[in-house]
Parts: structure tokens; sequence; C-alpha cells
């Protein structure tokens, strides 16, 4: 059998505060939408498209990420991309491609963020964030630990 490969990294902004919901089993998961843009030229003039892309996060990861991002916080994920389908109770089917994250960098962080519930952003924070990588918190300014995506 051969070795396919699907990986997915993104960075982008969050386009509202993560959803936290438990499985009825109690395992928690996290979905939230990432805004990705792709910038362009137009003659002279740059111009962004945003991809609006789905992702759900298992585990302490999701729990995590639920407890510490906001709306327009700008995360890089890591992870593999998973469809699904089902159909609705008046039998039309539906398809999804989400994001499954399985490592996350936070890239901004909310002011105050210590202790506080705000959601200013400060996107000149300049320590080092920590990087999740499946269950286990990593120090960024330990590069030989980092996780090899």
């Amino acid at each position: 059998m051969s070795s396919d490969i699907n990986r997915s990294t993104v960075i982008g902004r969050l386009v509202k505060s993560p959803e936290l919901r438990y499985t009825q089993g109690g395992h928690p998961v996290a979905s939230f939408t990432l805004a990705s843009n792709r910038s362009y030229m137009v003659g002279n003039d740059r111009k962004d498209q945003p991809s609006f892309i789905p992702c759900v996060a298992w585990g302490k990861i999701g729990e995590t990420i639920a407890k510490h991002c906001t709306k327009g916080m700008r995360i890089g994920i890591e992870g593999r991309l998973q469809s699904r389908s089902w159909d609705d109770r008046d039998g039309k089917k539906h398809f999804a491609l989400e994001v499954i994250v399985q490592g996350f960098q936070f890239l901004t962080y909310p002011k105050g963020s210590q202790g506080s519930d705000a959601v200013e952003h400060d996107d000149t924070h300049t320590d080092k964030p920590d990087i999740m990588d499946g269950d286990e918190v990593r120090d960024a300014d330990n590069f030989d630990e980092l996780p090899e995506w």
C-alpha cells in the first residue's frame, strides 16, 4: 500500500471565537474558521482574496485554542484535511472539507491576556510563543525541541 501525504499548514485570523463542545463521551472538540488571504497584483495595486478554512481541534489542543483564542487573533495551524458528508432532515446531501488540527502556534495575543478577557490584539508582541504539538506544549525558545512539520 502506498504512503500518501495529507498535510495542511495555514496561517490566518479567526473569523469568530472558537466554539468548544463535548461529545457524548466527554471528549472536547473546538470548531473555528480561519480567514487566510491570498495576495495578488492588479497593475500596481495589491489585492487580497480571503479563503475561509474550517478547522476542528480535538482534545487538549481544542481546549487550549478555545480558551486562549478570540475573534481576529492570528494563529498558525498544522494538520490534515478530512472530508465528510451527511444528509439533512430534508434528505439533502451536504459535504464538508475541514483541517483536523494537530499542532498550532499563537501568532498574536490579546492585549493584557494574563488573566484578562480583553479581545484587543497586539501584533507587535515580541515574546516567542509556545507551540502545541499533540498534547504537549513546547517553548518556542528551545528550537531543538520544536516539532518537525
